[in-house]
């Protein structure tokens, strides 16, 4: 653990919010609390915290739409702490840019243990070496950087679009299996569950092709997958 890191907590529980304080605290971390998105977003601007811990349930703009505010202003890793066990929540969250998510009620030492994991991450990720962009057609996607561009021009993705986008242009001209997408994007558990890619490509398609309904970058080869033409 690095002593002196900054976490804010994002929480309208005030028993909540006092109690993570002073097991941050206690663990060597510096804690700074938020009742509300709104408030959330004020302290990023003035102090710029290492970790953010948000709950979903927030009074007003809830941590969803929290999350996507503050992934604009903030680069640090956030973590959901949160009630909702719906795994729609959980989905979503990670979509998002969520780098974990933890249920309550949840034991302090599991959740210190997710803060350490998640910083040393966040620690490590700029030191990786950067693998190089790769072109398809009028596509370039940069898996150092994390973003896409279409004809010049860089288009935002969430990062599980991005990993889905990475995973064909990988395969580039080749047809890849939608089991083959879902193990390697989200995982063997998901594996069976073809309306998860489907959706995404439906996202990636209205973000990248001059006409989604009619694409000519990720074509369906009906019955297998997708792949990704020039």
């Amino acid at each position: 653990m690095a002593p002196g890191k900054q976490i804010l907590i994002v929480d309208d529980d005030a028993l909540m919010r006092r109690s993570l304080a002073l097991s941050l605290e206690g663990a060597g971390y510096r804690a700074e609390t938020a009742t509300s998105a709104e408030e959330a977003l004020e302290a990023v601007a003035a102090r710029r915290p290492d970790l953010v811990l948000l709950d979903i349930g927030l009074p007003g703009i809830d941590g969803l739409e929290a999350l996507r505010l503050l992934r604009q202003r903030l680069d640090a890793p956030v973590i959901f702490v949160t009630a909702r066990r719906r795994e729609l929540d959980e989905i979503l969250g990670l979509e998002l840019g969520a780098d974990d998510y933890v249920t309550k009620p949840f034991d302090t030492d599991v959740l210190l243990a997710r803060i350490r994991a998640v910083l040393r991450r966040a620690r490590q990720a700029p030191a990786e070496r950067r693998p190089a962009p790769i072109e398809v057609g009028d596509l370039c996607i940069d898996p150092g950087a994390h973003t896409v561009s279409v004809r010049g021009q860089e288009v935002s993705v969430a990062p599980r679009e991005f990993d889905l986008l990475l995973a064909l242009a990988q395969e580039a001209g080749r047809v890849v299996p939608i089991d083959d997408l879902l193990q390697r994007v989200w995982g063997a558990e998901y594996v069976g569950e073809p309306q998860v890619v489907y959706v995404h490509i439906r996202w990636l398609r209205e973000k990248l092709e001059r006409d989604p309904q009619r694409p000519r970058m990720i074509v369906t080869v009906r019955g297998v997958g997708y792949k990704l033409v020039a």
